[in-house]
């Protein structure tokens, strides 16, 4: 994106170069804003979840993404909760928002993720 950064919401679908833990190059493909607010006005960063194709191998917590055009996607597709980046907000698109219907249960697979993390963290 050039000039001034969109301000994002989570809940964005937007295109970015989403970064791969298991090769060092990044592929811009649509991700899910799961955090922007103070976190981009502060710090000029969004933190995203992985939307891939329906036609990839399917994991725990995926959830398919069920009205398209207001996502801003061309094919059947899904947010995959489990893989999470930061990425700097100016090279974000936006392209849609996920549905209502569908956040719930990306909520619940993030708070039920980060509630375990923070948890064991308070612990040690």
């Amino acid at each position: 994106m050039h000039g001034r950064t969109a301000v994002f919401d989570t809940w964005d679908i937007v295109r970015v170069p989403f970064p791969y833990t298991d090769r060092p190059v990044r592929q811009h493909r649509p991700a899910l804003v799961v955090a922007a607010a103070d976190l981009q006005t502060r710090h000029g960063l969004l933190w995203l979840v992985m939307i891939t194709s329906v036609e990839n191998r399917g994991w725990p917590g995926d959830v398919t993404i069920s009205d398209l055009a207001a996502a801003g996607l061309p094919a059947a597709s899904i947010v995959r909760p489990a893989k999470i980046a930061t990425i700097e907000a100016r090279d974000a698109e936006r392209l849609g928002a996920l549905p209502a219907s569908d956040r719930t249960p990306v909520a619940i697979y993030l708070a039920d993720r980060f509630g375990t993390v923070l948890k064991s963290a308070a612990a040690t």
